[in-house]
């Protein structure tokens, strides 16, 4: 497995400043579910940069750890359902908790296949959410154009997580070190594309 290289941790490091920022001055001043999705889905965020800063790429591999980076995309789009999309709340918050008690139970229980299958599912809704949304809501004038950022960074947690789910399952779209290498740009880039879009949101 690739070594994480001082240049790797620098821009995790970054990354976990930018989520620390948003945690604490970026998301005031909204609904109480909206803000815990939000504050979850960026607590995570700083954490896992903080997890591979200190431990390196290894930490990934745990199971514990994929079930907990579900929160990053669960909680963005829970915290974007909640407040452009009120008369879905209910509905997404039970696909939300359905689809972490999912990925948590076909961690342990279940072939590697399905575990996959079950991750790329509750990923791949939540990501498409995650792009689709702000872009839609600027595009309508809805929120400010910076916004569709947003969606933007939402693509690249898409891209991210095919990417490491393909190599889980065996059926890589690139070799392993070469995803690794990326993934530290790929965690910054997207949490800028946020911290950026949603000030204007």
């Amino acid at each position: 497995m690739k070594d994480i290289s001082p240049l790797d941790r620098i821009l995790l490091l970054i990354t976990g400043i930018l989520a620390g920022y948003q945690v604490v001055a970026g998301i005031s001043g909204k609904p109480t579910m909206v803000l815990v999705a939000y504050t979850v889905a960026f607590g995570v965020l700083l954490v896992a940069g903080l997890l591979m800063i200190i431990m390196g790429f290894s930490v990934l591999d745990a199971p514990l750890v994929v079930v907990i980076s579900s929160l990053i995309p669960l909680g963005m789009s829970l915290g974007l359902v909640g407040e452009y999309l009120p008369p879905l709340r209910e509905v997404y918050l039970a696909f939300t908790i359905l689809g972490l008690g999912s990925i948590l139970y076909t961690r342990y229980t279940s072939s590697r296949i399905t575990k996959v299958l079950v991750l790329a599912i509750v990923h791949g809704i939540s990501g498409l959410l995650i792009f689709l949304l702000p872009l839609i809501l600027s595009l309508r004038g809805i929120t400010p154009a910076r916004f569709a950022l947003v969606g933007l960074g939402g693509g690249l947690i898409g891209i991210g997580g095919l990417l490491l789910s393909f190599q889980r399952a065996g059926k890589p779209v690139l070799p392993r070190d070469t995803i690794l290498s990326l993934l530290p740009g790929l965690l910054l880039l997207m949490t800028a594309l946020f911290v950026i879009g949603f000030s204007g949101g």
